[in-house]
């Protein structure tokens, strides 16, 4: 039960911050182009992998926070965060045509953005 309720508490951060960078990115950039949700995707995906990678080496995350940032923030932040996640598995994997196949040309920033991230935390991290 906690889990879900730190997936909750997430996903109402989540959601407010979503509204408030596009809203913001709307209005300095205009309504043209979908600035607010690229931002929000390529943000999100980065964040994701500076999470993914102190979890998996020097921060012992608890499910429950795991599941608060991972899931919870970023699953309302971003619908491309945890794809990328998935997609970056693909390829650390070796499936490197199924990972082409599942990313495709239009979220290549969310992937280098996730890497990004990964690599700076692993920078800031050693």
């Amino acid at each position: 039960m906690a889990t879900f309720l730190a997936v909750a508490v997430g996903g109402a951060i989540g959601a407010v911050l979503r509204h408030a960078v596009s809203t913001g990115m709307y209005s300095w950039l205009g309504t043209g182009f979908p600035w607010g949700t690229l931002a929000v995707n390529v943000l999100g995906s980065m964040v994701l992998g500076a999470v993914v990678e102190a979890g998996a080496s020097t921060l012992k995350l608890t499910p429950e926070l795991r599941a608060l940032i991972a899931t919870g923030l970023l699953g309302a932040f971003t619908t491309f965060s945890t794809f990328a996640l998935d997609t970056a598995s693909l390829f650390d994997r070796q499936a490197t045509v199924f990972g082409l196949l599942y990313v495709g040309a239009s979220i290549t920033l969310c992937i280098g953005g996730f890497y990004l991230g990964a690599g700076s935390a692993r920078w800031a991290l050693s």
